[in-house]
């Protein structure tokens, strides 16, 4: 599985280093993993982390993006960190292939997490 500390001294990291990165809750319990990342192409900040969640060895899981500023990277937990939670996630407003493209969609979802919107707030990795 590929860590977010594959180079710990840089300040930059590669999206393969990102993937498969466990999350984790408030509490510390892990909650999911880092499925991949979906990138503005015109600003290049790092709009969303697809989470994958639930299944058993790899069958019958869920991806959700949340807003990349709803996590924190935690260097004693290996992991990134949210206040998120799995029930959150099942109750996110609906995900479509089209919602990449609904800028709606994208709004209700950084005020359904309490994060400020990858175009006007924090971005970026």
């Amino acid at each position: 599985m590929a860590r977010a500390t594959a180079h710990p001294d840089h300040h930059c990291i590669s999206s393969e280093d990102i993937e498969g990165t466990e999350v984790y809750g408030a509490d510390g319990t892990n909650i999911g993993e880092i499925d991949h990342l979906i990138i503005d192409k015109v600003s290049g900040r790092v709009a969303y982390a697809v989470m994958s969640f639930g299944g058993f060895v790899g069958l019958g899981h869920s991806h959700y993006p949340i807003p990349w500023g709803a996590l924190k990277y935690d260097t004693s937990l290996d992991g990134f960190r949210t206040n998120i939670t799995e029930q959150q996630l099942r109750d996110a407003p609906e995900f479509s292939d089209d919602s990449w493209e609904d800028r709606d969609w994208e709004m209700r979802t950084h005020r359904y997490y309490g994060t400020p919107t990858y175009w006007e707030g924090r971005g970026g990795l």
